[in-house]
């Protein structure tokens, strides 16, 4: 029972934040203590079941001692009624040793009965404290999942950059590339050579290599544009 009420001071008070500080998963670790608190609360229960019977046994007890000297004092009466003393003796006799046991009957009662009422009084506080647990795991919970929903969303938005950092290479890579087919074209541009005299001369002095019959026709067509 101390180890039980010990659980639960621990758990109702800040030695529980300090060990889920620790704990690699908070909820896993808040699912535990629910499931110990559980276990415990019904160890609880039941010897609280226990001592409350006890205390339902100490007032009955208490109870038919009571019966039972009223019963002997009436049967007294009726003895003496009767004329009967030394039968009222023994019914008085009887109960006199009922009272005498009284006293220890009373002292149990009034024992059990407090004893009864403590562990009530634990049984419903814990299951008060067990209540309270249930809605911080529960939030314990919501938290996880949205650290995790988080740390998931942290991990798209640096892959995003990482696409836009490579995109950015990219644009570099292709500038350069096109940096470098200008200065090709450029330095073809500069490589031609302008036709000398020389040149166009064996252009003109060449024969026109060529189909015969093209050529006929091609003089046919000139004569009669007048060229």
């Amino acid at each position: 029972m101390a180890n039980i009420l010990k659980r639960f001071t621990d758990i109702m008070s800040a030695n529980i934040n300090a060990l889920l500080d620790k704990a690699e998963d908070p909820a896993k670790m808040v699912d535990q203590y629910i499931r110990d608190i559980e276990s415990d609360l019904g160890k609880v229960k039941a010897e609280t079941a226990a001592v409350m019977a006890a205390e339902k046994k100490a007032k009955r007890d208490l109870d038919e001692n009571t019966q039972e000297m009223e019963t002997m004092a009436r049967y007294a009466e009726k003895a003496l009624v009767a004329g009967n003393e030394g039968d009222a003796r023994v019914f008085l006799e009887k109960k006199a040793a009922l009272n005498a046991s009284r006293a220890s009957l009373e002292q149990l009662y009034a024992t059990a009965r407090e004893n009864a009422a403590h562990m009530k009084e634990m049984h419903d506080k814990l299951e008060k404290d067990l209540a309270q647990l249930q809605q911080r795991k529960a939030l314990i919970h919501s938290k996880m999942a949205m650290a995790r929903t988080q740390e998931r969303v942290n991990q798209l938005g640096s892959g995003i950059r990482n696409a836009g950092e490579a995109m950015s290479a990219f644009d570099k890579m292709e500038e350069k590339a096109n940096r470098m087919l200008d200065e090709a074209e450029a330095m073809a541009e500069l490589g031609k050579k302008e036709d000398t005299a020389e040149d166009l001369m064996r252009k003109y002095d060449e024969p026109a290599a060529g189909n015969p019959e093209v050529e006929d026709e091609l003089a046919a067509l000139k004569a009669k544009l007048g060229l």
